[in-house]
C-alpha cells in the first residue's frame, strides 16, 4: 500500500460530536436537538418576556408599596381628626375613602345627639353613600331615615323605614330597629291596629333581639286588637 493512500482517521469511541448536521430537516432530533433549535430562533424573544416578566412584577411590588404607605398616611390622619374642624377638612380629602366614610359617619352621631337633626340627615346620606352596604352604611342608611322623622320630614322619613324593612340583604337588626320606629310613629298616630302589626313584624324579623324586646314593651301600651266579629247566621222567613 502506497504511503501516500491515508485511510480516514477512525473517531475515537463515544465521540461523534459533528456527524450530523441538525436543523429543520433532521429526521429524528432528540429533545435536546428540539431545545437547541426553539432556542436559536426565539432566545431573543424568550429574553423579552422574561424581561417583560421581572419588570411587571417590579412594578407591581413598588405600586403596592405606594398604596400601603398611603393607606397608613389616611389612617394616621383619620386618627389626628379629633375635632369636627378637624373631620371636616379629613372629609375634604378623603371623601370616598372608607375613612372619609366613617368621619362623615362621626359628624352624623354627633349632630344627631345635639338635636340638629336635618344636618345629621345630611351627613348620615353621605357616609351611607361612600361606605355602601357595609355594617356602618346600613347604619349610616337608618340613621338619616330617622332623622328625616325628627327633622319633619315623615312622608321622606316613613318611605326610607319601609325600603330598609324591605331590604332582606339587610342585617336583620338593622331592619327590626326600622320596624320599630314605623310601629313607634304608627302609636304615636293613635293608628294602633297598624302598631300592632308592626310589632309583630319586628318580633317576626328578629324574635331574640333588643328590637323585639322593645317591641313588646310597646304592644303592653297599646290597646288590645278588637276580636272579629262573629258570623252570624242568616235567618229566612218562610
Amino acid at each position: 500500500m502506497s504511503k501516500s493512500s491515508k485511510s480516514a482517521p477512525i473517531p475515537t469511541a463515544g465521540d461523534d460530536r459533528n456527524l450530523v448536521s441538525v436543523d429543520e430537516t433532521y429526521v429524528a432530533p432528540t429533545f435536546e436537538d428540539n431545545v437547541r433549535l426553539f432556542w436559536q430562533k426565539n432566545s431573543r424573544a424568550v429574553i423579552a418576556v422574561c424581561v417583560l416578566v421581572i419588570v411587571g412584577f417590579v412594578a407591581k411590588g413598588g405600586y403596592d408599596y405606594v398604596r400601603t404607605q398611603q393607606e397608613k398616611a389616611v389612617a394616621a390622619d383619620y386618627a389626628a381628626a379629633t375635632t369636627d374642624a378637624q373631620l371636616k377638612t379629613f372629609i375634604a380629602a378623603n371623601g370616598n375613602h372608607v375613612l372619609g366614610g366613617l368621619a362623615q359617619l362621626g359628624l352624623a352621631d354627633k349632630a344627631y345627639t345635639a338635636g340638629n337633626y336635618a344636618d345629621a340627615r345630611t351627613s348620615y346620606e353621605k357616609a351611607a353613600a361612600i361606605l355602601k352596604n357595609n355594617s356602618f352604611g346600613q347604619r349610616a342608611r337608618l340613621g338619616a331615615a330617622v332623622s328625616a322623622l325628627q327633622a319633619g320630614a315623615a312622608a321622606e322619613g316613613e318611605a326610607a323605614l319601609k325600603q330598609i324593612v324591605a331590604d332582606n340583604s339587610l342585617d336583620k337588626l338593622v331592619r327590626s330597629e326600622a320596624a320599630f320606629h314605623q310601629a313607634s310613629q304608627a302609636a304615636a298616630a293613635g293608628n294602633a291596629a297598624e302598631a300592632l302589626r308592626l310589632v309583630e313584624q319586628v318580633t317576626s324579623i328578629d324574635a331574640q333581639g333588643e328590637w323585639a324586646q322593645r317591641a313588646n314593651a310597646l304592644r303592653s301600651t297599646l290597646p288590645a286588637a278588637a276580636p272579629a266579629a262573629a258570623a252570624v247566621p242568616a235567618v229566612s222567613l218562610k
